[in-house]
């Protein structure tokens, strides 16, 4: 069996057997792990173990794990800085700023790859313009040449820990006021001037060979009249064939708000897939993943289920060994020299990845 086009979530932090079903369904071919779905460590792992035993190939696991206000793993896990402090940092001491992203770059995907997690969805490429709250803070900064440079020393330390990198929100969620959590935000800027900066750090990153994109639930009038993750402008003309990107495209959350425009679930899923979409996210609605996934099949494309194989994690550290390991000790030093730049908040965090808000789970 293949891997199919379908991630979905969870409702607790063991497997039951109407998840065992669900996830052994064709059209499944991910989970994304939230909150609600982790106690500490060793109870992940486990899960993880149970997901990966469900089907060969392996379902993929992915996690928001960026840091600052999106850190679904807390407990047992290093309270990771937000982006922007790096960035504050690369600002004062660029040498050092460059050397604490690819430190806490490895040392994200080596925590989360001990206990059996594929991936994070992260880096943030977005440019923080002081318009949106809902990116603030998690990216690098306002410079696509700060963001660009952050954001390949971070990818290469995910690298070395035997982890795939997700881009996210192509091509540019900074640019808008409104949070596509609760609306559709529109961009009214022209296509030649979010190349020279929103997209830059995209088309630097699948040069440095990024091996996803997750695109933003941003419509942009003056370029498409569909939102970027439902537009083949965007993910064909534009990302396949313009910049070259041979990876994974994962949709945002299709149960976002940002997404309603587009119809319901069953079209609007059609229609990411139709755009060129190789893996769908529905998060947070058990009915609306049910209605997505009914009559739906595996990737039959070999392309794209290379694509899809290429995002499981490879070599792990396990607990001892990584907490050995003389770079997590490098990156402890790092996160020292972060904190003049503010700690990270220890509040739940906000919505502010891939959904609506869960009434445990603040997303």
């Amino acid at each position: 069996m293949t891997l199919g086009p379908v991630m979905l979530d969870l409702a607790g932090p063991e497997l039951g057997p109407e998840d065992r079903e669900l996830l052994g369904h064709p059209a499944v071919g991910g989970v994304i792990l939230f909150s609600r779905n982790f106690v500490d460590p060793d109870q992940v792992r486990a899960l993880t173990r149970a997901i990966h035993a469900v089907r060969e190939p392996h379902l993929l696991i992915g996690v928001d794990q960026e840091g600052g206000r999106v850190q679904r793993f807390r407990e047992g896990f290093t309270r990771l800085p937000p982006a922007g402090r790096i960035g504050a940092l690369y600002r004062d001491h660029p040498a050092r700023g460059l050397r604490a992203a690819e430190r806490l770059g490895w040392l994200m995907a080596a925590e989360l790859r001990a206990v059996g997690v594929d991936f994070s969805f992260a880096p943030v490429l977005d440019l923080d313009r002081g318009l949106s709250q809902v990116i603030g803070d998690r990216a690098f900064g306002d410079s696509q040449a700060a963001v660009t440079e952050l954001a390949v020393a971070w990818m290469r330390g995910v690298h070395a820990a035997g982890m795939a990198a997700v881009g996210k929100h192509f091509p540019g969620h900074g640019g808008v006021a409104a949070d596509s959590h609760a609306e559709l935000p529109r961009d009214d800027r022209p296509l030649e001037v979010l190349r020279r900066a929103d997209l830059a750090p995209f088309a630097r990153l699948i040069d440095h060979g990024l091996e996803a994109i997750m695109p933003a639930h941003v419509v942009f009038p003056r370029i498409d009249p569909q939102p970027a993750g439902f537009s083949s402008f965007w993910l064909q003309t534009l990302l396949r064939r313009e910049l070259g990107f041979q990876g994974v495209i994962f949709s945002d959350d299709l149960s976002m708000q940002g997404a309603a425009d587009v119809g319901d679930h069953r079209g609007r899923a059609d229609l990411a897939l139709a755009a060129g979409c190789d893996m769908i996210l529905i998060c947070n609605d058990r009915a609306a993943a049910l209605e997505v996934i009914e009559g739906r099949g595996p990737h039959e494309d070999p392309t794209i289920c290379l694509r899809l194989l290429r995002m499981h994690g490879r070599r792990a550290l396990d607990g001892t060994a990584l907490h050995l390991d003389p770079r997590r000790q490098e990156a402890l030093h790092s996160l020292a020299e972060l904190e003049p730049y503010g700690l990270p908040s220890l509040d739940l965090e906000d919505p502010t990845s891939h959904g609506k808000q869960h009434e445990t789970d603040r997303r």
